[in-house]
């Protein structure tokens, strides 16, 4: 008895310590950018420590998402074929690649994007993409369309944010420069079960849930207003003013505080208590930061510090709770990409493939500087100890080797 017993805890940790995490939205987990894996590569090249390189048609600025065995992204195509791409996580090979919608028409993109940059969301055998104003899906992992929604709005420069899940709804927001609004779909059905107006000037975010305290709450940036929904009826809980618009990065929490970016022209950090109700911008901002704001990458927390770095490069480390600055340097490059925390290591991809290592702190410490071929937008996947990084022709694996 005892000799079987024993077995069978053995069998069970080297099953589960074996598992890996699933990457199944845009920042991960829980969409802040945070993953538990371990023993990922510090350094690597294209003729280091890669597992595999696959060649991606089209091009599409949506990071990859990950669950079990697959990894899904999306792309455009030549011809305006917008497409669901399925990947197998081990190997890499492409197995599905579904024209979910056809647009010869697809209009104008701004420089830093395309028509296919929200990224997709997965959960079980299902997979919900989006192409903003091209259109909305649903579709099984074994490659089936269950159903497609059209939301009208003119994104101008291309469609950006992405989906988030909440219970039996996915959820979007949709900042055009004629209309603006957040809307939830049935996810068994597409079917809208909420809408909720707003007015200010476009907007480009993909919405965070915050969950605690026995309530969740949807939070939406967006031009001028960040708005706290209640995520099952688009009620508006709270809501504060700056001065912003075309506003990328994902709010994150911690330390009891939001912190969101306000966009376009002079981007400002804010960290707001995320309570109370109505107009909040006068008595839940704690601080705020005007210098090296990031108009594209998302902040990211880790510990007591929160890390921003600006499109042209710059890296800030803050404490969280106050705004005082620990540390302040130019990494190079551009930056679009958000930063992921892994491994005991903040990785900050830029525009031109290389990527910095640096160890979290209140001092700089820099572990590594890797490079890649090609354009580099999209924000990296960690899954099964390995690191899944988009360039503009591929998609790569970076593991140990």
């Amino acid at each position: 008895m005892r000799h079987s017993t024993f077995l069978s805890l053995m069998l069970f940790f080297t099953f589960t310590s074996g598992l890996a995490e699933d990457w199944p939205q845009f920042r991960g987990p829980g969409g802040e950018g945070h993953s538990s894996e371990k023993d990922l590569p510090l350094i690597w090249s294209e003729t280091e420590n890669i597992a595999w390189k696959a060649a991606i048609p089209g091009l599409g600025w949506s990071s990859p998402v990950i669950h079990g065995e697959q990894i899904w992204l999306t792309a455009a195509l030549d011809g305006g074929s917008l497409r669901a791409l399925s990947l197998h996580r081990d190997t890499g090979k492409l197995f599905q690649g579904i024209e979910v919608f056809k647009n010869e028409d697809l209009g104008p993109i701004h420089s830093k994007n395309s028509h296919a940059s929200p990224t997709p969301i997965i959960e079980k055998n299902r997979v919900y993409v989006h192409f903003g104003a091209y259109g909305t899906a649903a579709l099984s992992t074994d490659g089936k369309i269950l159903w497609t929604a059209e939301l009208r709005y003119n994104h101008r420069h291309g469609p950006a944010g992405s989906p988030v899940l909440f219970e039996e709804l996915l959820i979007i927001s949709c900042d055009g420069t004629d209309v603006q609004f957040v809307v939830a779909l049935e996810k068994e059905t597409g079917k809208v079960r909420w809408k909720s107006n707003r007015h200010g000037p476009m907007a480009y975010s993909t919405p965070l849930i915050l969950r605690g305290n026995g309530a969740e709450q949807l939070i939406s940036t967006g031009g001028n207003r960040v708005l706290a929904y209640d995520p099952r009826n688009g009620k508006e809980l709270w809501w504060s003013d700056y001065d912003g618009y075309s506003l990328v990065p994902r709010p994150v929490f911690g330390h009891g505080l939001l912190f969101i970016c306000s966009g376009f022209n002079n981007p400002s950090l804010f960290a707001i208590r995320p309570e109370g109700k109505g107009d909040v911008t006068r008595t839940h901002v704690e601080w705020s930061l005007s210098r090296g704001v990031p108009l594209t990458p998302s902040p990211l927390i880790v510990g007591d510090e929160l890390y921003i770095v600006s499109d042209s490069g710059v890296a800030t480390s803050l404490d969280a709770r106050t705004g005082k600055p620990h540390w302040q340097s130019r990494l190079g490059g551009n930056f679009s990409a958000s930063p992921v925390y892994a491994d005991g290591r903040i990785y900050f991809l830029n525009e031109e493939g290389e990527t910095t290592v640096i160890a979290p702190g209140k001092e700089f410490k820099k572990l590594a500087a890797n490079q890649l071929p090609g354009r580099t937008l999209a924000s990296m996947a960690v899954s099964g100890k390995a690191i899944y990084l988009r360039t503009d022709t591929h998609l790569y694996r970076i593991q140990k080797r």
